[in-house]
C-alpha cells in the first residue's frame, strides 16, 4: 500500500515559532495519525528552511553566524514539536549536504535544457518576501506596502528561470484537475493568479550580496533564491534524486504528496506557482495536492513577528497541556477559513468540554462501575433496552461521520460529531440513573448494561478523538480497561471486562488557575 504522504510548509528559520507554526504542524499530524489509526502507512515531513537573506541578516544582529544562528532557532521548532506530539517521520533541514547535492542537480539540469538564462535586472526589492517587487505589488495609493517590509531599488544580474514557459500548463492542469488544491475557492484564487502571472523568476542572487545560500552549480559567483531552495526540499527528503544510502525514503515508492499543507498567504506565488512549475520542468508527470489552510488572527490582525502580535505556543502548552491546545486549535478553526485566537475562549473549550462533558463522563463512569460492580462488567445484553440502541446507534453514526470529516480535511467537524456522542451519553446517565437502579436488586441487569454502553461510549469517543488529543486519549482509554483499542466501532465491551482506577484527565481551571 502507498503510504499517505503529507508536508507542510518548512519554518524559515529567521524567528521562533508562533501559534501559526503551532497550528500547521498540528493539523498535519492529526491527519497523519488518523490515516496511521487506520491501518495505512504515512510518511509525514516537515522541517526548516535555513538559508536566505534574512536568516543571514537576524543571524549579523545577533552577532552569529548564518549556520549558528539558523542551529539555534532550529532547536526552538524541535523542542515545540516534541512538546506539541507532532510525530513527524522525516525531517529536512536546508543546510543538508544531500539537499544541497539534490538542489544542484536539479538546477543543473534546468541549465542543460535550456530553462535558465542570466540577464540584467533593475527594480524594487522585498527585503522581508526576498522578491522582486512590479508594479501589481503597489496599491491603491501606488506604493508597496507594509506587508512587503523594507523595499530598496536594486540593479544587478542574475539567473531566470523561464517560468512563463509553463505557465499555459499550470493553468490547464488546475483547470482538469480540481483536487488540485483544497478548498477550491482556494483553487479559484491560485487559478487567477496564474492568469496574471507574467515574466520569468529570477532564481539567483550574486554573493556579493548573500553568501548564505545553495551554489549555483553552473555559476560559482551566484547561490540559488532561498524559494527554489526551500521548495525543492519536499522532494529531496522523500528521497528524490538521493543515494541509495542516503538514509532517506524510496521516493517512488511514496510519491506523489497527498496532502502539501500550507497557509494561505504562500499559495501564490511560491507553492501554487513556482513549486508545481519547478516539478513539471524538472521532469514531473504527477503533481502534489495542495491543502491550504486559513490564518489565526488576534483582533482581526494576522498573528505574526512582523505585526508584533505574536501568541506563543510553547507558553500556552505549559499553561494549559499539551492536548488542551491541540483540541482547541482543531476545535475552533474550519481548514481553510480565519478564525481569531482567544486565550479565554481556550479556557472555556477547556472546562466545558474536557473537563465538565468528556472528562466528567469518564470520570464516573469508571467511579460507577467500580462502586457497583467492583469494577468488573458484563457484556451487552441479547435484548437491548430501545434507549441503550440509541445510543449505540449514534455511537456508529459518529464514527462514520467522524471519518467522513477526517477525509475530508474538516476536523472542527469530525470533532463535532465526538462531542454529539459525548453529550448523549452524559444525557444518558441522567435518564438511566445507575445511582437508583443500584439501590434496587430487581434492576441488576439494567444497571448491566447501562455501565456497559457508558464504557462503550466512553471508549469510542476517546479512540476517535485520539489522533487530536493522543496523550489524553490513551489516559482515558487505561482507565476504561482499553489501552490500546484505537478501533472506530462500538462493541467492545466482553463479559468480565475490568475497569482502572478513576483519576481526573482534565481537572477543571478555575479563573486564576493553569494545568
Amino acid at each position: 500500500m502507498k503510504p499517505f504522504f503529507i508536508t507542510t510548509a518548512i519554518d524559515y528559520t529567521n524567528a521562533p515559532p508562533h501559534i501559526g507554526h503551532a497550528y500547521e504542524k498540528v493539523l498535519a499530524d492529526v491527519i497523519a495519525r488518523w490515516h496511521r489509526e487506520r491501518g495505512r502507512p504515512v510518511f509525514f515531513l516537515t522541517g526548516v528552511d535555513q538559508h536566505g537573506q534574512k536568516v543571514q541578516q537576524s543571524a549579523e544582529k545577533a552577532g552569529m553566524t548564518p549556520a549558528e544562528f539558523a542551529k539555534d532557532v532550529t532547536a526552538k521548532f524541535k523542542a515545540l514539536w516534541k512538546k506539541l506530539g507532532v510525530d513527524y517521520d522525516g525531517w529536512a533541514e536546508t543546510t543538508d549536504p544531500r539537499h544541497i547535492a539534490a538542489v544542484q542537480a536539479v538546477l543543473q539540469q534546468l541549465h542543460d535544457q535550456g530553462d535558465v538564462y542570466k540577464a540584467r535586472h533593475s527594480g524594487y526589492y522585498s527585503v522581508r518576501q526576498e522578491q522582486f517587487l512590479t508594479d501589481k505589488e503597489r496599491n491603491d495609493q501606488g506604493e508597496f506596502g507594509p506587508e512587503w517590509g523594507e523595499v530598496v531599488f536594486i540593479e544587478e544580474e542574475n539567473w531566470y528561470f523561464r517560468l512563463s514557459k509553463y505557465r499555459p500548463w499550470l493553468a490547464e492542469h488546475i483547470a482538469s484537475h480540481p483536487d488540485f488544491v483544497f478548498p477550491s475557492f482556494r483553487g479559484s484564487e491560485l487559478a487567477n493568479a496564474v492568469a496574471k502571472e507574467a515574466g520569468d523568476l529570477c532564481i539567483s542572487r550574486p554573493k556579493s550580496r548573500l553568501g548564505w545560500g545553495i551554489e549555483l552549480p553552473f555559476d560559482r559567483d551566484f547561490v540559488t533564491y532561498v524559494w527554489f531552495d526551500a521548495l525543492m526540499n519536499y522532494v529531496t527528503f522523500a528521497g528524490y534524486r538521493a543515494a541509495a544510502n542516503a538514509g532517506l525514503p524510496d521516493f517512488e515508492r511514496i510519491w506523489p504528496c497527498d496532502a502539501h499543507v500550507i497557509g494561505k498567504d504562500i499559495l501564490v506565488p511560491a507553492h501554487g506557482i513556482y513549486w508545481p512549475i519547478m516539478l513539471k520542468a524538472a521532469g514531473f508527470e504527477v503533481m502534489p495536492k495542495l491543502l491550504v489552510h486559513g490564518w489565526w488572527n488576534l483582533g482581526g490582525a494576522k498573528v505574526s513577528k512582523s505585526a508584533g502580535n505574536v501568541v506563543d505556543p510553547d507558553a500556552l502548552a505549559d499553561r494549559y497541556g499539551c492536548d488542551a491546545l491541540r483540541y482547541y486549535l482543531m476545535r475552533d478553526i474550519a481548514t481553510g477559513q480565519d478564525a481569531d485566537f482567544n486565550e479565554q475562549r481556550l479556557r472555556a473549550r477547556y472546562n466545558a468540554d474536557l473537563a465538565n462533558d468528556l472528562g466528567n463522563l469518564v470520570n464516573r463512569t469508571v467511579s460507577m462501575a467500580r462502586r457497583y460492580r467492583d469494577g468488573v462488567l458484563a457484556g451487552a445484553p441479547a435484548d437491548k433496552s430501545e434507549d441503550a440502541v440509541a445510543l449505540e446507534a449514534l455511537g456508529s453514526e459518529a464514527a462514520r461521520r467522524f471519518d467522513a470529516a477526517m477525509d475530508g480535511y474538516q476536523v472542527h467537524s469530525a470533532l463535532e460529531a465526538v462531542w454529539e456522542l459525548v453529550a448523549a451519553a452524559n444525557g444518558f446517565v441522567e435518564s438511566s440513573a445507575p445511582w437508583k437502579l443500584a439501590k434496587d436488586p430487581s434492576q441488576a441487569a439494567r444497571l448491566d448494561e447501562v455501565l456497559c454502553v457508558l464504557v462503550e461510549a466512553a471508549r469510542l469517543a476517546a479512540a476517535l478523538a485520539h489522533p487530536v488529543m493522543p496523550s489524553s486519549a490513551d489516559r482515558i482509554l487505561a482507565q476504561l480497561g482499553f489501552s490500546g483499542n484505537l478501533a472506530p466501532v462500538w462493541g467492545a465491551v466482553a463479559d468480565g471486562h475490568r475497569v482502572g482506577e478513576p483519576t481526573p484527565v482534565f481537572p477543571r481551571l478555575e479563573d486564576d488557575q493553569a494545568v
